[in-house]
């Protein structure tokens, strides 16, 4: 029964990773007005929004699945509290403080006319952080870290991450600023 745990926390761990990096991508892509024209924008925002929500339900699944998983030795405080009971703490930590920032802008997403856009900007923002923490959860805490394939869908997602990062402040950059009234 632990195997088939183990197995279940990598693979809901990784779809989240990769969820989370698709997420990233589509939010800067549509951010940017670089989706092209075949599609209308609100299609676009409904899939991020999807992937958004998918990656948090699988980030949830990883973590009932390590907790269920008794040769992993988590327990449920360390999934909360970061750095509280674990052999690799700084990794767990990583994980959990992605996790609260996957759920705070997930679940600020629906009711964003809640928020000044500012604020809910910078909550949204803070999502780029959370993915680049799930990496490097991932990559310091999983156990086949050091397999070929792993890292190279690590880099993989590293460089489509910043490539779409990249396309969304270049756009920014680009963009003639409008002359503000005195």
């Amino acid at each position: 029964m632990n195997d088939v745990m183990w197995y279940l926390s990598r693979s809901t761990g990784i779809v989240a990773g990769v969820l989370a990096v698709a997420s990233l991508m589509w939010g800067f892509l549509f951010s940017a007005r670089e989706t092209g024209t075949r599609r209308r924008p609100a299609w676009w925002l409904d899939l991020h929004n999807w992937l958004g929500g998918l990656a948090l339900i699988f980030t949830i699944a990883h973590l009932v699945t390590s907790v269920l998983n008794r040769d992993a030795g988590i327990a449920i405080a360390s999934v909360f509290v970061p750095g509280i009971a674990s052999a690799d703490r700084l990794a767990l930590a990583w994980g959990v403080i992605a996790t609260y920032l996957f759920a705070t802008t997930v679940l600020t997403s629906w009711p964003r006319r809640l928020f000044s856009r500012r604020t809910w900007r910078i909550v949204h923002l803070s999502s780029v952080v959370g993915v680049a923490l799930a990496l490097v959860h991932g990559y310091q805490m999983g156990s086949d870290a050091s397999a070929r394939l792993f890292r190279f869908g690590m880099l993989v997602a590293v460089a489509a991450g910043t490539y779409t990062l990249g396309v969304r402040l270049f756009g920014v950059m680009a963009k003639p600023r409008k002359p503000s009234r005195q």
